[in-house]
């Protein structure tokens, strides 16, 4: 089974006086790339979180937000007043100098920097406990997002190989036909260069035999009929993450098509060519957005 790497996950908890909200939104990337937000009191257990993230959503571009509020209670606040004092005399003596109005002067001051602070509270074990069960019910949601988007992923991946191998079948039942063609056109043209009585019949079919066998299709249709049933293997292995395997494959898959096209020297095979070569294309599209 298939996860995608696109998804969403919320997880909302409250937890004594406070409220705590994770959020988390993931994109396809190459690697895992982690954008976390944190607030100052989580800031301690940053690389535990991480940890936990990395380990369970593996790659992509994910985009973490972790908000805590207050559940009711007012947060304790302390002003610097040795700060203040110095503001307030600074900002009079320039008030009298310039002879402006300082009616509003405190309440100037009180919005200065570090003036006025949220005294920060420590998260105690039990509250870790409790965020960390919070932020894992954020992972859990994603991952079912990511696995309800991977089950749409593989049915239209299984549908796109599928389309290949008709179109391969049809390319092999033409097969004995365009070697035959090939025999009559090069016949024809030897007739009408050197004359029908001067055609060395024997070095004739020889030579035909080393052409035929140099732009033979054969391999190629193994090989292309491996790799699809290869695919499907590994669309049903357990494996979490197998999106580089797969495109690895596909790549395969392509090369294959591309030969095939290289040396049909047929008008009814390379329309074929280019209609596997359409569905690949869109099976790579897919892919992109595979964990």
């Amino acid at each position: 089974m298939l996860r995608s790497m696109t998804g969403y996950g919320r997880a909302e908890k409250a937890i004594n006086e406070k409220v705590v909200l994770v959020e988390l939104r993931s994109l396809n990337g190459k690697q895992f790339e982690l954008l976390l937000k944190l607030p100052v009191q989580l800031k301690p257990f940053e690389f535990e979180i991480r940890n936990m993230l990395s380990e369970q959503l593996v790659r992509g571009s994910i985009e973490c937000t972790i908000i805590i509020k207050q559940n009711g209670a007012t947060r304790p606040t302390s002003v610097n007043l040795d700060l203040a004092a110095s503001y307030y005399n600074q900002i009079k003596g320039l008030a009298e100098k310039l002879e402006a109005d300082d009616s509003q002067l405190l309440a100037s001051i009180l919005r200065m920097p570090e003036v006025v602070s949220t005294s920060s509270e420590t998260i105690s074990d039990e509250e870790w406990g409790a965020f960390k069960s919070t932020i894992a019910e954020a992972i859990a949601m994603i991952n079912k997002h990511r696995a309800d988007e991977g089950l749409a992923l593989e049915n239209e991946l299984l549908s796109r190989i599928a389309n290949i191998e008709t179109l391969q079948q049809k390319v092999i039942s033409l097969e004995p036909l365009r070697k035959q063609k090939i025999r009559e056109n090069i016949l024809k043209l030897l007739e009408e260069q050197v004359g029908k009585d001067n055609v060395d019949k024997n070095r004739f079919e020889q030579e035909l035999i080393y052409y035929i066998e140099k732009i033979d299709l054969t391999e190629e249709q193994v090989r292309l009929s491996n790799h699809c049933v290869y695919f499907r293997t590994l669309l049903a292995e357990q494996e979490l993450s197998k999106g580089r395997k797969l495109s690895f494959l596909l790549q395969e898959i392509g090369r294959e098509i591309n030969t095939t096209g290289s040396k049909a020297y047929d008008a009814e095979i390379q329309k074929s060519v280019v209609e596997m070569k359409d569905e690949l294309e869109k099976a790579k599209e897919q892919i992109l957005n595979v964990l």
